[in-house]
């Protein structure tokens, strides 16, 4: 029983020492974690263990933020977390950021992961526009940001597109000229390839250096109103106060120095700055938020404090960083120095090898080609043989018909001489043969001539045998005669007397004709100088011989 009520007891004592607890969320610029916070906490044991987490040790320019109705606070570092006017459900959420910004980051930023940081929450006000950057500056810092993320540049791994996927410039900058996306990627890459050998810290720094020197870095803008109620905007940065006019930011009316500010109070909702120069008449503003004032007052707090920090000595703890810092550095440096020769050493070795297995594929190629050169000689050797051999047999057979073609040469001049010579007869017989119907041609052509000739005096003939006829008619039809025909006279020439008869009395002379017996007392009588035209005439008184 006793034991049962010390168990009890027991249970009961470690339930109620068991811390109530409750879950907070903390987002940096590039990550998220998640923390069991006791509810006892403040806001510093929360702010110390995410330095912690993330090994930071530059502390005072960070802060934890939240939004409360569409304001911005910090967390304050003596005040419960749940005492602030955060969200109870949870997680709750808190953005871990740099809430003051250094005059100098180069000398002032100490811890690489100070100077990430600030990069990165720099670099998205640039892209957010919250930071005013002209378009050069803009493609500037782009190369940069490519440099801390990427590495040095190379063409055989940073293709054409690698940065389609980034945002690099303001959209401003983007919609102020007429450039394709592939025409901005051109111009960053220009500038990234000329930071080669730059590290990522080295390059996160030349951004900040860069970007530091812009109107508005690290100004933190407040809408107010002036004693007259004209509404101006109150800025406050790392050097101090600057009063603008709402629509320019970069310019400002008026500035106050923290080196020359004796005062800064404020009463409710009304700020006075009271300058160190008693002739500078005091300025005066107001807010319309009492929540935004106490936010106005925690910056000019911290960054008048920060200035006057930076114009002492540092201190011990501050020593040792830069010190811890320069030895980092130096053994960075002297680590990036044995990694570039051990590269430079690997990539000769690698061209070496690269050149040796080279070298290695073109001896086997080489020697495979070798091999092949040998295949195809045998082989070639194979063919030449064969084909000699075949070359002797063609070789052979060439000599047997050159042998027959000889004895058919000898045959066929043999039979060329007798050609020739039968040429040479057969030319001689057309040769006479022509002559022959020359020959022909003319005893034709003389024939010819004769048959015409014959023709005509055959014609002659007829028309004189004709004219005899008629002449003969007419004198046989007149007068008879007495023709004495004498045997040996038939057929020639006759002498024809006329008779004792003389018609009406005339003496008819004497006529020469040819008489031709014909028949028994018929002659054909044709005068002597007559060739034809003869008449058959009957005689009278005719008589043999």
């Amino acid at each position: 029983m006793a034991g049962a009520i010390a168990s009890r007891m027991s249970f009961s004592s470690l339930k109620r020492k068991q811390p109530k607890t409750f879950t907070v969320r903390v987002g940096t610029m590039d990550a998220e974690m998640e923390f069991s916070c006791e509810v006892k906490w403040k806001g510093k044991d929360l702010f110390d263990l995410v330095c912690r987490t993330l090994g930071l040790r530059e502390t005072w320019f960070f802060g934890l933020q939240y939004t409360i109705k569409d304001t911005v606070a910090w967390l304050k570092m003596d005040k419960k977390v749940l005492d602030h006017d955060v969200p109870t459900e949870e997680p709750v959420t808190f953005h871990f950021l740099a809430k003051f910004y250094p005059e100098n980051a180069e000398e002032e930023l100490v811890q690489e992961i100070t100077q990430h940081l600030f990069f990165l929450q720099v670099k998205k006000q640039i892209l957010d526009e919250k930071i005013y950057c002209p378009p050069e500056a803009s493609v500037l810092l782009a190369s940069y940001a490519v440099q801390a993320k990427y590495g040095d540049y190379d063409p055989n791994v940073h293709k054409r597109g690698f940065l389609a996927q980034e945002e690099l410039l303001p959209k401003r900058v983007i919609n102020l000229y007429q450039m394709t996306p592939e025409m901005w990627e051109e111009r960053i890459t220009a500038w990234y390839a000329e930071h080669r050998g730059r590290a990522r810290d080295e390059a996160e720094m030349e951004y900040l250096k860069i970007a530091q020197d812009l109107e508005m870095y690290g100004v933190n803008y407040f809408a107010i109103r002036n004693k007259k109620g004209t509404e101006l905007l109150l800025g406050v940065d790392a050097l101090g106060l600057h009063i603008y006019d709402p629509d320019n930011r970069l310019t400002p009316k008026i500035s106050f120095p923290w080196n020359e500010i004796r005062n800064i109070s404020y009463s409710d909702k009304e700020f006075t700055i009271k300058p160190l120069d008693k002739k500078i008449d005091v300025f005066k503003f107001n807010s319309s938020k009492l929540r935004v004032n106490k936010l106005i007052l925690q910056l000019c707090i911290g960054n008048h404090d920060l200035f006057m920090r930076r114009r002492k000595a540092d201190s011990l703890e501050v020593q040792q960083m830069k010190a811890q810092a320069r030895e980092e550095k130096a053994r960075k440096q002297m680590e990036r120095q044995r990694l570039a020769r051990e590269k430079q050493m690997r990539e000769e070795a690698e061209r070496t090898r690269d050149e040796l297995e080279r070298r290695l594929m073109q001896l086997k190629e080489e020697a495979t080609m070798a091999n092949e050169a040998l295949m195809r000689s045998e082989e070639t050797a194979d063919l030449l043989a064969e084909k000699a051999q075949i070359t002797e047999e063609e070789a052979k057979l060439l000599a047997q018909k050159a042998a027959e073609a000889e004895q058919e040469m000898q045959r066929i001049k043999a039979t060329a001489i007798r050609t020739e010579e039968e040429k040479r007869l057969m030319e001689q017989k057309v040769l006479e043969a022509e002559m022959l119907a020359l020959k022909m041609a003319e005893e034709s052509e003389r024939r010819a001539k004769e048959a015409d000739q014959l023709k005509q005096d055959l014609q002659e003939a007829r028309e004189s045998e004709r004219r005899a006829k008629q002449k003969l008619l007419e004198i046989t039809s007149k007068s008879s005669y007495t023709v004495r025909i004498k045997e040996e006279s038939l057929g020639g020439v006759c002498q024809v007397e006329p008779s004792q008869y003389v018609e009406a009395g005339k003496k008819v002379p004497n006529l020469h004709l040819r008489a031709v017996l014909v028949g028994p007392g018929v002659i054909s009588v044709l005068p002597t100088g007559s060739s034809s035209g003869s008449e058959t005439l009957r005689a009278v008184n005719c008589w043999e011989g």
